[in-house]
């Protein structure tokens, strides 16, 4: 649906809002920078309105203005605008089973600082690991010193994360269960406790990132169920590019789906699984399981044709669910894709109800490497696009001009989603 101008109470803080979105969206996803006639035509804004919207954004900090194009007939050449970089960051951090990870990103989606320690932290303890990444987030805000306002923190976790209280209320394969995270944090990093995070599940918050890299402007928004396969197996649903997490922020746990002979998805289908079966040791990691298959061992197509079947029966019970044909391969997935995606397909045929009249798809994630991460940065950034005026550097209260009567009005639609990505 094409995002439209408002045409009631805090107009001015919509249209900012708006005429943001529309500017940043085509960057999210590498097209050409838009204009101000380009925003104008995308949003129905009066020119007049978009160019004094564009001049308080780039006052403030939050567009930039490039070299003027080259003029394709008479006139002034458009100014392609895009955003700054440096002036705003979010943090993003990610507490998995084998690492630690801290991610910064500003609104042009650069990566100022990103910082990784691997460990294995399965059966850890959360008041040994949590201080470790607090360290990590210290050392990236040490980096970013004298450069962006920080908007906020947010870290992804593999488990059950209460959205009411906060609380992680089951880790299985870390062994955690209802720990206070923002408080061990908190006690450990001086950053998290004046900017405490936003906690969410790590397949949640990748799924994020994928959203926003599947944006296509003036299209429809994406819809599509996003499987990650690490030592777990995770999910998540996204409808119309907003995500959609349950009631509780659960939604989403196939990897505890019974697949076969009382074995759940992550028993068949998680790396740990797949290796084994393989024979391979759990040690010897992903790239051996590749190395397997793609020199044609038996054992290894074997153990891959099972993991895809079981996964595409998990699949095909949240497609007849949820109805949404298409599936993104994330994490571990995406890397063995080439031998997945057909047996996912062929499970996910023969077992979605509607699949002679919407044919299940299955594609590989497009988001950069440790998506969650990313996702969980362009949370904190997407509050930016929601409500800019806040984060304006110089936010003096200008006086939005009025619309000039030029035919008929743009049809109004109510206000446009904010979009899952910066």
């Amino acid at each position: 649906m094409r995002a439209t101008a408002a045409r009631q109470a805090s107009l001015r803080e919509h249209n900012l809002g708006l005429v943001l979105r529309t500017v940043l969206e085509v960057r999210a996803v590498h097209q050409p920078p838009r204009s101000r006639a380009d925003v104008a035509a995308a949003t129905g804004l009066a020119k007049a309105t978009v160019s004094a919207l564009v001049d308080q954004l780039v006052a403030g900090g939050l567009l930039a203005e490039l070299a003027p194009a080259a003029p394709q007939r008479a006139g002034r050449p458009a100014v392609p605008l895009t955003a700054p970089t440096g002036t705003l960051a979010a943090i993003g951090a990610e507490v998995n089973v084998d690492y630690l990870g801290v991610r910064a990103l500003d609104l042009a989606g650069t990566v100022l600082d990103e910082r990784l320690t691997h460990a294995d932290l399965r059966g850890s303890a959360p008041d040994e690991v949590l201080p470790m990444l607090g360290t990590l987030v210290e050392q990236s805000v040490a980096a970013l010193a004298g450069g962006p306002r920080l908007v906020g923190t947010a870290l992804a976790l593999p488990g059950l994360v209460d959205r009411t209280t906060g609380i992680l209320r089951l880790a299985p394969n870390l062994g955690w269960r209802d720990v206070d995270v923002a408080r061990i944090l908190a006690q450990a990093s001086p950053t998290l406790a004046a900017n405490p995070p936003l906690l969410a599940n790590e397949a949640d918050l990748a799924a994020r990132a994928e959203a926003a890299a599947r944006v296509v402007p003036g299209g429809d928004r994406p819809s599509f169920v996003y499987v990650s396969g690490e030592i777990g197996v995770g999910a998540a649903l996204v409808l119309d590019g907003e995500l959609f997490a349950g009631r509780h922020g659960w939604a989403g746990e196939v990897g505890h789906i019974v697949v076969a002979e009382g074995r759940t998805l992550e028993q068949v289908a998680g790396q740990d699984a797949m290796l084994s079966a393989a024979g391979l040791s759990a040690d010897e990691g992903l790239e051996a399981l590749v190395a397997a298959a793609d020199r044609g061992e038996p054992r290894a197509g074997r153990a891959l044709a099972t993991a895809g079947a079981a996964l595409g029966l998990a699949l095909a019970n949240v497609v007849n669910v949820i109805d949404v044909s298409d599936v993104v391969l994330g994490g571990t997935y995406a890397r063995l894709a080439r031998w997945l995606t057909e047996p996912v397909l062929v499970a996910m045929r023969d077992r979605v109800l509607a699949a002679p009249w919407a044919e299940p798809r299955v594609d590989v994630a497009l988001a950069a490497p440790l998506p969650a991460m990313t996702g969980a940065a362009l949370a904190q950034l997407g509050r930016v696009l929601a409500d800019p005026v806040d984060w304006l550097a110089d936010p003096a209260d200008h006086a939005e001009p009025a619309e000039p009567t030029e035919g008929a009005a743009p049809t109004e639609r109510g206000g446009a989603p904010v979009p899952a990505g910066a």
